[in-house]
C-alpha cells in the first residue's frame, strides 16, 4: 500500500483489503450491554445504524465470543450459537444502507472472565488469577487451543454469512490472545510461550485459521495491545514487532490499536476527563511508521480539530472513536462537513457509558439522553406551537428548551443568575473537570440554534408567569445545599459550591467532609491544595470518592492525592464540633469500633446532600397551569438524570 507521508483529511477515501471506505472515520468496538440471550437485539441495530447513518465510515461492533467456556458478563453476543444469524442479517442490512462498512469483534476473555455464567474453568496460557477477576484459571493444552483456533474460524465464518464485510481479532485490553503475547501472562515452556515469536503463535494460528475460513473477499483486522502499563506486559517495542510479524502473515488489512490492560490500567483503556488528549497516540504512531498496513489511532477524541491533527499529522491512517460518536451520533458526518460547532462533545465523564455498563445495564451517555434508547421511536407532535416558559438554565432546563424548541414549540427560558449553567459552571472551575463546562456551552448553543428565547438574571414568580401566558411551565429550579445539624450557624463550616462558586475563601488546614462519595468532595480537596491548603478529606464510606472506581477516576484522584499531600481518613462520621481559639475542633467517629479522634482545622468544607428549590413548583401546583417538574428540582441527582428529565419533559409537550 502507498501511503502519503504528510498524513490524510478525514475525507480521504482509504482501501481496507477488497473494499474502500468513504472516509477516515471509524466506530470502534465497545461493550454495549445490548444481547438479550446472546443474540443481536433491535437496541443494537438502531444503535448502530444511527452511527451509520451519522458518517462513520466502518463499524466495529462489541465483542462476540467464540466458545462456549467464555462468558464474563451477562449481556455477551454468542458467537459460537447458530441462533445470532437472524439478528445479523438484519443488523448488515441497517448499516450497509449508509453505505457504511461492518465488521464484528471476535474474542475469548481467557482468564479476565467469570465462571458464574458459564459453570466451567476459565481457559489461560497459564494457572495465575487474573488481579481483578481472582478466579484460578484451567492452563490450555493443544487440544484447547486447537478448539480455539476452530472457534475463532467458525464465527468469522458465521459473520460472512450474516453479510458482515469482515472481522476484526481482539489481542487487546481483555484478551486470551494477548494473554498469550505478555510474558507475565505466558509461563509456558512449548512451542506456544517462551520468546516473542512463540507467545505470538496462537494469534497468527488463529488468523490464519479465520483468513482460510472467509478468504480474500473479506475483511481481517486486529485490535492489538500497543502498551499494557503492567509489569510483564506489553510495551511499544513488543506491539511493532508483532505488528511486523502481523504483515508478514498477509492475512491482515489493518491494524487497530490499544492502551491498558482491562485489570491495573483499565483507566487507560477508557480514559476519563483528567487524561490529556491524545494520550495514546504513541502507539498508532509507531507501529505506522514500521508497516505499510493502514493503522487504527483511538484515545479521547472529542473534538473534530483532534480528529483532522492526527490525521494531517500522520499518527494514523484512521481514528477510532467512541465515546464521541456515543455523545454525538452524527460526531462524523459533522466533521466532514466542517460543522464544528455544531458537534456535541463528550466530555469524559464516564458515568453512563463506562460507569452504566460495569453496573451491567444497557449503555448511555449523560449529555446524549437518547443514547442507547435509540430503538424506542419519539412521540409525534399533535400540537406544535405551544408557548412553552422553561425556569430555570442549568442543565434539565437547557435540555428541555432544547429539545421542546427542536419540536416546534416556542420556547423561552429564565434564570435567575447571570449565566446559566447551574451547579455545573461550578463543578468545572475545579482541577482536571473544565470539561463539564461542555454540557453548558453545548445546550446554550443547541438552545439558540432552535430559536430558544433566553432570559437571564429574571426571577420568576406565580405573577411573572400569570403575566407571559405560556401554555406550559417546566420547573427547573435546582436544588440548594442542606447545612448539616452539627453545622450549627459556625460559619468556618460552608458547602462545596461556596468554594467551588467563590463564595467562600478559605486557608490553613481545612477538613473536607465526604458524604457523597463522587467528586464534589475530591474536586474541592484538590482546589483547596492547590491554592495552599492542608487538607485532610473524611468520609463515613470505606474509600473516599468511592463512586471514583465506577467511572475509572480513582486511580488518578489516588495519584493526585498523594502528590499534593491530601489526607484521607475513612469509615468516620463527624459527631460534632467546637469553636475555640478561632479554629474548630472536629470530633469524628470510627463507626466499626465507635472510638473518638478529634481533629483540630481552619475551616471545614461540607459536600453533602441537598434539597429542592421547590416553591414555585409548590405555588404553582394549585394554579391551574399546566406545569411539570424535572431535575434537581424533583430531587438531587446527577447531570445525567436531570439531561434525560429535561429531553422526557420536553417530548410529552405537545403529545
Amino acid at each position: 500500500m502507498s501511503r502519503n507521508a504528510d498524513g490524510a483529511d478525514p475525507r480521504d477515501t482509504l482501501r481496507i483489503g477488497p473494499f474502500t471506505l468513504r472516509n477516515r472515520m471509524i466506530f470502534p468496538a465497545h461493550l454495549t450491554n445490548f444481547a438479550i440471550d446472546g443474540v443481536i437485539t433491535d437496541q443494537h441495530i438502531a444503535y448502530y445504524e444511527a452511527r451509520a447513518r451519522g458518517g462513520a465510515a466502518m463499524i466495529i461492533t462489541e465483542e462476540h465470543t467464540v466458545h462456549p467456556s467464555d462468558r464474563p458478563y451477562e449481556k455477551l453476543i454468542r458467537g459460537w450459537d447458530p441462533a445470532v444469524l437472524p439478528g445479523y442479517r438484519r443488523l448488515a442490512d441497517a448499516v450497509h444502507r449508509h453505505g457504511t462498512r461492518l465488521l464484528a469483534q471476535l474474542n475469548h476473555n481467557g482468564a479476565q472472565g467469570s465462571s458464574m455464567y458459564t459453570g466451567r474453568p476459565l481457559w489461560s496460557p497459564g494457572t495465575d488469577p487474573d488481579p481483578l477477576f481472582r478466579e484460578v484459571p484451567m492452563e490450555v493444552g493443544e487440544r484447547e487451543i486447537a478448539e480455539l483456533i476452530e472457534g475463532y474460524a467458525d464465527v468469522a465464518r458465521r459473520c460472512i454469512d450474516g453479510g458482515f464485510d469482515g472481522v476484526e481479532i481482539q489481542c487487546s485490553q481483555a484478551s486470551i490472545l494477548r494473554a498469550f503475547l505478555a510474558s507475565g501472562t505466558n509461563p509456558r515452556t512449548d512451542r506456544y510461550g517462551g520468546d516473542l515469536h512463540g507467545r505470538a503463535r496462537p494469534l497468527l494460528e488463529v488468523l490464519a485459521g479465520v483468513r482460510a475460513a472467509i478468504g480474500s473477499g473479506h475483511v481481517v483486522g486486529v485490535r492489538l495491545s500497543g502498551y499494557d502499563g503492567t509489569d510483564g506486559g506489553i510495551d511499544v517495542d513488543d506491539s511493532v514487532h508483532v505488528a511486523r510479524m502481523l504483515e508478514t502473515t498477509g492475512h491482515v488489512d489493518y491494524l487497530n490499536t490499544s492502551v491498558g490492560v482491562a485489570t491495573e490500567t483499565l483507566h487507560l483503556i477508557e480514559a476519563p476527563m483528567a487524561t490529556p488528549h491524545g494520550y495514546s497516540l504513541f502507539v498508532p504512531s509507531a507501529i505506522r511508521a514500521a508497516v505499510s498496513l493502514p493503522v487504527v489511532g483511538v484515545g479521547r477524541f472529542t473534538r473534530p480539530d483532534q480528529v483532522r491533527a492526527a490525521l494531517s499529522d500522520g499518527v494514523c491512517d484512521l481514528v477510532g472513536a467512541v465515546r464521541a460518536q456515543i455523545a454525538d451520533p452524527d460526531f462524523a458526518g459533522k466533521v466532514l462537513s466542517g460543522l464544528d460547532d455544531e458537534v456535541r462533545p463528550c466530555i469524559g465523564c464516564n458515568q453512563e457509558c463506562i460507569g452504566r455498563v460495569g453496573l451491567g445495564r444497557w449503555i448511555g451517555c449523560t449529555v446524549n439522553p437518547r443514547a442507547g434508547r435509540e430503538s424506542v421511536l419519539l412521540p409525534e407532535v399533535r400540537a406544535p406551537g405551544r408557548r412553552v416558559l422553561v425556569v430555570g438554565g442549568g442543565p434539565a432546563g437547557l435540555q428541555a428548551a432544547a429539545t421542546a424548541a427542536d419540536r416546534g414549540h416556542v420556547v423561552t427560558l429564565c434564570e435567575r443568575k447571570t449565566l446559566t449553567g447551574g451547579q455545573i459552571r461550578g463543578a468545572a472551575a475545579a482541577p482536571h473537570r473544565g470539561e463539564l463546562l461542555g454540557i453548558v456551552t453545548r445546550l446554550e448553543a443547541e438552545c439558540l440554534r432552535a430559536g430558544v428565547e433566553i432570559r437571564t438574571g429574571v426571577d420568576v414568580d406565580v405573577d411573572v408567569i400569570r403575566e407571559l401566558r405560556p401554555d406550559a411551565v417546566i420547573v427547573a429550579t435546582g436544588a440548594r445545599p442542606l447545612r448539616p445539624a452539627w453545622a450549627a450557624a459556625i460559619e468556618q463550616v460552608v458547602d462545596v459550591r461556596d468554594v467551588l462558586e467563590g463564595r467562600a475563601t478559605l486557608s490553613g488546614r481545612i477538613l473536607v467532609v465526604d458524604d457523597l462519595g463522587f467528586h464534589e468532595a475530591t474536586s474541592v480537596a484538590e482546589l483547596l491544595a492547590d491554592r495552599g491548603c492542608d487538607v485532610t478529606v473524611c468520609t463515613p464510606g470505606m474509600i473516599v470518592g468511592q463512586d471514583l472506581g465506577l467511572t475509572l477516576d480513582m486511580d488518578g484522584w489516588l495519584r493526585r492525592a498523594h502528590e499534593k499531600g491530601i489526607g484521607m481518613v475513612p469509615d468516620v462520621a463527624v459527631a460534632g464540633l467546637v469553636v475555640r481559639d478561632n479554629r474548630l475542633h472536629v470530633s469524628l467517629v470510627h463507626h466499626p469500633t465507635g472510638k473518638t479522634r478529634v481533629l483540630t482545622v481552619d475551616g471545614v468544607v461540607v459536600a453533602t446532600h441537598q434539597a429542592p428549590v421547590g416553591e414555585l413548583w409548590t405555588a404553582l401546583s394549585e394554579s391551574g397551569i399546566h406545569v411539570s417538574r424535572i431535575g434537581d428540582a424533583v430531587t438531587p441527582r446527577r447531570a445525567h438524570a436531570a439531561i434525560l428529565e429535561g429531553d422526557r419533559a420536553a417530548l410529552e409537550l405537545g403529545v
